[in-house]
């Protein structure tokens, strides 16, 4: 995939690493050191995605996610050195689609940019041999929109799939309301974060033994939801 990354990083040198490994991907990159220019630089460019520093000058990463959010939809993924616990849920429930914490290898940050990219449409995915999301006894096809768990088939709403398809994607990942909501964007407008837990509910009764008692899909109080690896 080929996509133009707003990297938004004071420190210099981090930044200049960020750009390297993106060119190296055969991205394009802008990078820019505090958040009213990277405000200015989403307006300007139109970026497939933003890597954001929260402690940026001038507007934090916090401020600049909040303002993103009342009214666009590009990908944030959050790269600080903030690790507590309470920062990571304020940058979820803010709207970041992923969040790492430094030191960070580059493989995996690349990792990361694809893997958002891929989940958002903004860039092009690379397609491999077997396209199928396999995890927990399931297996989601996103190319005959076809589900199986254990083997037999599921029949599953348009928005179902898409949250089955990103949690499959990502097995054991922690996915907020608002990034499963992300996922369903354009399926049903009138649709809120709380309209996830529906989703889930009845995605329970479909693939659980006994959804009273989930296995696979597990709730993460007080961030969201997570597709375990396991297998009922």
């Amino acid at each position: 995939m080929c996509a133009h990354v707003l990297v938004a990083e004071d420190d210099a040198m981090q930044a200049e690493l960020v750009r390297r490994s993106l060119l190296a991907e055969g991205h394009t990159a802008t990078v820019v050191h505090d958040g009213s220019a990277a405000l200015d630089a989403v307006r300007r460019e139109r970026p497939d995605l933003v890597v954001l520093d929260l402690m940026l000058p001038v507007v934090d990463g916090f401020g600049v996610c909040r303002v993103l959010r009342r009214g666009d939809d590009i990908p944030v993924l959050m790269l600080t050195a903030r690790a507590a616990e309470e920062d990571v849920l304020l940058g979820l429930e803010l709207g970041a689609d992923d969040y790492m914490t430094k030191p960070y290898s580059p493989r995996e940050l690349m990792a990361r940019i694809r893997t958002v990219l891929r989940r958002s449409g903004r860039a092009a995915a690379d397609r491999r041999d077997d396209p199928v999301a396999r995890a927990a006894g399931l297996a989601v096809d996103p190319e005959r929109h076809e589900v199986r768990c254990d083997g037999e088939p599921v029949e599953c709403t348009p928005a179902e799939f898409q949250i089955l398809l990103a949690m499959a994607t990502e097995p054991e990942r922690v996915f907020s309301r608002r990034q499963l909501l992300r996922c369903t964007r354009g399926l049903d407008r009138s649709s809120t974060e709380r309209a996830i837990d529906v989703h889930i509910m009845n995605l329970r009764r479909k693939i659980e033994p006994d959804p009273r008692r989930p296995v696979r899909l597990l709730t993460v109080f007080g961030i969201g939801y997570k597709l375990s690896g396991g297998r009922a």
